[in-house]
């Protein structure tokens, strides 16, 4: 699927594609409104509210900010996330891809939407730094990935071709995005949250595994004429 001859850079999400979306679909729309209308000793119209909030707000900076969401609900969102963190897990067999990148790629990037509070939380859970050359939040750029200007702020940040660059992401606003700054390879998953079914990406292939993105020799086992980076 892919020419690793091709790639100088990884640039991969974090949620739904190297981690398991059900966290995060559990927490947002049903742990948290639970516990939002229990602290706050509501109805439950409040609860179905606030979860036709969340889904309605997508794609926003804001959005994806712990912070926000506790000065708008008046809750720890951290703490109510730790309530549920046994949820927090790798995806099928994305620390297979992780290890074999760390032994044969230069530069992998996570591009990633996720606050520093939440990858605060996830990281020492799932061990992903290990395998990672730099991280890179919206909220480091002021921008989330659907807009043009968490990629020119990524780009100065960790300097990349975009003719020679993989992303991989869950999201189909931002693989357009990412489309749109000129990101030649991009890559979609098909399952995010393994409790839900697949879905769809028209425009994208979407990956079941990351297995089939893998050669059947590391790249430092094939001919440096061949042109693999090292």
């Amino acid at each position: 699927m892919i020419d690793w001859r091709e790639i100088d850079t990884v640039l991969l999400d974090m949620d739904g594609t190297l981690l398991d979306l059900h966290f995060d679909s559990h927490f947002w729309l049903e742990h948290l409104p639970r516990r939002y209308r229990e602290l706050h000793q509501l109805d439950e119209a409040s609860q179905e509210a606030l979860r036709a909030r969340i889904i309605g707000g997508q794609g926003t900076l804001n959005w994806y900010s712990l912070a926000y969401w506790s000065r708008e609900l008046g809750v720890d969102i951290v703490a109510l996330k730790r309530e549920v963190q046994h949820l927090i897990g790798l995806r099928s067999d994305a620390l297979d891809f992780l290890k074999w990148l760390k032994q044969a790629h230069p530069r992998v990037v996570l591009a990633t939407n996720a606050d520093r509070a939440s990858l605060a939380l996830k990281l020492p859970l799932t061990g992903l730094e290990s395998y990672l050359d730099v991280i890179v939040s919206s909220e480091d750029v002021g921008a989330a990935k659907e807009e043009q200007a968490f990629w020119f702020a990524l780009q100065d940040i960790e300097a990349f071709d975009p003719a020679r660059t993989l992303f991989i992401d869950d999201n189909a606003r931002v693989l357009e995005s990412a489309r749109e700054f000129g990101i030649k390879h991009l890559l979609g998953i098909k399952q995010p949250d393994s409790q839900r079914p697949e879905k769809e990406l028209q425009e994208f292939i979407a990956l079941d595994r990351f297995a089939h993105l893998l050669p059947e020799k590391l790249p430092e086992q094939v001919s440096a004429t061949q042109g693999v980076p090292k």
